[in-house]
Order: structure tokens, then sequence, then C-alpha cells
């Protein structure tokens, strides 16, 4: 097999793509821990777990004008 010759800022741009890549692999296979810390965080602290329209709708009840 003969030699390839590569440049090395291309293959620096080839390796920092791959580690991105591995990361973002990394982060679809670990969605159940994020998805369980985020329901953690919300559980700890309701408000942040509501949507803005849920918001909107709290504040009309309490007199706030929402555009």
């Amino acid at each position: 097999m003969g030699n390839i010759m590569i440049s090395e800022e291309k293959f620096n741009k080839v390796l920092s793509d791959v580690e991105t890549l591995i990361e973002d692999v990394s982060s679809l296979f670990d969605q159940d821990e994020i998805t369980k810390k985020r329901i953690a965080e919300i559980k700890s602290n309701p408000s942040i777990g509501k949507s803005e329209k849920e918001l909107d709708s709290y504040l009309k009840q309490r007199g706030v004008k929402v555009d």
C-alpha cells in the first residue's frame, strides 16, 4: 500500500470534525440521562418547566397585559 500525503492543517480539520461527530453521537445516545437531569431540574423549580403560552396565560389571569 502506498503512502498518502496530507497537510497538517487538513488533518487537524478532519480530526476536529471527527471529534465533533463523536461528541454528537455520544449526546444522542445519552438522551435518557439528559432527560432525567432536566426532569429533576423542573421538579426542583417547576416554574422553569412552563411554556411561554402557559406563562402568558398565567400573567393574563393576574391582570398583566401580554402582547
